[in-house]
């Protein structure tokens, strides 16, 4: 298996991001612009981040102006490190609770599969591994 630094898989995500992997509820309210390329990534890029570095996976809750707008995804580094590789996204003072840590869900995912598969590949050829690297079991 490779061995990433964290940097050279930040720019492999970022040159990834695109409105096809964008979550849906994201883009109901605000649609993806190559101008905030890190809205509505935040699930499927710590997935990503977690297949290549392993660690943990963050869940906190996000609101606008006291309204639910979802949930937000970030990764906990083997260090304890937190790395939030799409916390950008946020443009319009919404507020992202603090995180807690949650398992992965095992086997295929039951939302945004697609798009997880097709970052995942995005970032492995950016990252110059057409596919060295295992998608974790189960799909």
């Amino acid at each position: 298996m490779t061995t990433w630094q964290l940097s050279d898989i930040a720019r492999a995500l970022q040159a990834s991001w695109a409105a096809d992997t964008c979550s849906p509820d994201d883009a109901e309210r605000s649609a993806w612009t190559p101008d905030n390329p890190a809205w509505g990534q935040c699930d499927v890029t710590a997935l990503v981040v977690h297949d290549l570095l392993g660690g943990a996976l963050v869940v906190g809750e996000v609101t606008l102006d006291g309204a639910d707008h979802g949930y937000h995804w970030w990764n906990q580094l083997p260090d304890a490190t937190e790395a939030d590789l799409t916390r950008e996204q946020f443009r319009q003072g919404q507020i992202v609770t603090p995180g807690r840590v949650v398992q992965r869900p095992p086997g295929r995912l039951p939302r945004r599969h697609e798009e997880y598969e097709l970052l995942r590949a995005r970032v492995l050829a950016a990252l110059g591994d057409g596919g060295a690297t295992e998608a974790p079991s189960g799909d």
